[in-house]
């Protein structure tokens, strides 16, 4: 399963055929003339998550959203969102083998219920989805799976594992022929998982789950734009992240869930959940990569090993980042509001070049 990198890296300097971000939420209205950019500045592709209010549930109601990400991608860039759609309990066959049909239509992201953000309508009984996971198998459809059970009884830290076991341990061994996904993995047990389950089951990982661990949320206070779902956890958890990130293993890519949160929701007690990583992304990778002395293992990671799963072509344009040290945004503002991205304020050591 390993992979060779056919990226230039010198001391200085790193360039490796252009990114793709294969799990982000963009957000609706006007916040999209600002994350669109700050993903497209970077990234060739992304996929767009499907938790907005009301949720993206139809073929047409993700290609409308479809074309207001593109109304927002500054001119003279190509950039190309994939939608996934929204799973919930009401999802027939028939929705499925329309969403088939459609280029544009990535896959079915499931949410348990009340699992992360606007996840109230997601899938209240998963043991009862196999007739649509039978048929996304048959036709092709992947499904990219938020792994938590949501029981208040089961410790927070402990959620990803049961879901696995529980859950995706049985549709992977039942359905194995269906594309999984397991999206923002955050412990050892998913890496496991990942790398022993057949070949079409895959991972993605965030900058904040490779860069942080559970201290960089409690210790000293509750930091809350570290603050995601799923959570972070202890330090041994974080450690087989990295090693999965940097190991070559084609089932592991890259993923930001780039999650924004105005900074007045954000820094209340509802504790929204979310890194808003976009600004600093692929940076923010490089970062890990470095300080991992494993800046050779990127290019596959972020811009090969994902698009070969889904079955895209790799992209053929080229991206280069300087090292130079440089420091991530304090805050962004737009239209009067303001957020702060993850990582503001702290230095970093590469920079994309423009």
């Amino acid at each position: 399963m390993a992979s060779t990198s056919s990226a230039s890296v010198s001391p200085d300097t790193l360039c490796i055929d252009q990114p793709d971000d294969w799990h982000l939420h963009f957000r609706d209205g006007d916040m999209l003339a600002m994350t669109v950019p700050a993903t497209a500045r970077v990234f060739k592709r992304a996929i767009v998550m499907p938790n907005l209010a009301p949720p993206v549930t139809t073929v047409a109601q993700a290609e409308a959203y479809r074309q207001r990400i593109l109304a927002n991608v500054p001119s003279g860039i190509e950039f190309e969102p994939l939608m996934a759609l929204y799973l919930t309990q009401d999802t027939t066959a028939q929705d499925v083998r329309e969403a088939a049909q459609n280029p544009n239509i990535i896959g079915y992201k499931l949410y348990p219920a009340g699992a992360t953000t606007n996840s109230s309508a997601g899938v209240r009984a998963v043991d009862a989805m196999g007739p649509v996971l039978e048929t996304m198998q048959e036709f092709g459809v992947p499904l990219l799976v938020h792994g938590e059970v949501t029981e208040p009884e089961i410790d927070i830290f402990d959620r990803e594992k049961v879901f696995i076991d529980r859950y995706l341990a049985p549709i992977t061994e039942r359905y194995g022929r269906l594309k999984v996904i397991l999206e923002h993995i955050t412990t050892k047990d998913a890496v496991d998982f990942v790398t022993s389950a057949h070949d079409l089951v895959a991972a993605t990982l965030t900058p904040q789950h490779i860069l942080m661990n559970r201290n960089d949320l409690l210790v000293g206070g509750v930091h809350v734009h570290n603050y995601c779902l799923p959570v972070l956890k202890r330090r041994t958890h974080q450690e087989a992240l990295q090693q999965a990130a940097i190991s070559g293993n084609r089932k592991f890519f890259l993923g930001t869930d780039s999650a924004p949160h105005v900074q007045a929701k954000k820094e209340t007690a509802c504790g929204c959940a979310g890194c808003f990583s976009a600004f600093t992304a692929i940076e923010l990778y490089a970062e890990a990569f470095a300080q991992l002395d494993a800046l050779d293992k990127l290019e596959g990671f972020a811009s090969h090993f994902g698009a070969d799963f889904y079955g895209r072509p790799r992209n053929t344009q080229k991206l280069v980042l300087q090292r130079t040290e440089w420091q991530a945004p304090e805050t962004v503002t737009h239209n009067g509001e303001t957020w702060v991205p993850y990582w503001a304020g702290k230095s970093l050591q590469w920079q994309v070049r423009v």
